[in-house]
């Protein structure tokens, strides 16, 4: 089964938890919950089940571990922003952040760097 990357927030909350801990007993991602979102029991237990169902994680004899990695669930999540809001355009997604000023010359000499690597085919 091809994983569901379509997460809610309270999803990434847990995943972030998980990919942090994995492999973690059930028991004590409750406690990581609690500790770090305020979570009751139930409420983890309700959204590990959920991801267990998009096929995002897996809970065998009590232990959580994921079975989608950090990368692929935030090109999920971008592709997922640029088609809701953009419209699938690259280029005004690009145009609305950099009119917020918020690119560094550091930042912008990163993404200079990664647009000469996709151009080189790497």
């Amino acid at each position: 089964m091809k994983p569901n990357l379509s997460l809610t927030l309270a999803d990434h909350r847990l995943m972030e938890l998980v990919w942090q801990a994995e492999p973690v007993p059930s028991a004590q991602l409750c406690k990581l919950a609690e500790a770090n979102l305020g979570w009751k029991r139930t409420t983890t237990y309700t959204v590990i089940k959920r991801l267990c169902d998009k096929g995002c994680l897996k809970n065998e004899a009590a232990v959580v571990t994921s079975l989608v990695d950090q990368s692929a669930v935030q090109q999920a999540d971008g592709q997922e922003v640029l088609q809701r809001s953009f419209g699938g355009s690259l280029p005004n997604f690009m145009a609305a952040f950099l009119k917020a000023g918020s690119v560094s010359d550091q930042d912008a000499a990163e993404i200079e760097k990664m647009l000469e690597a996709y151009r080189n085919g790497r």
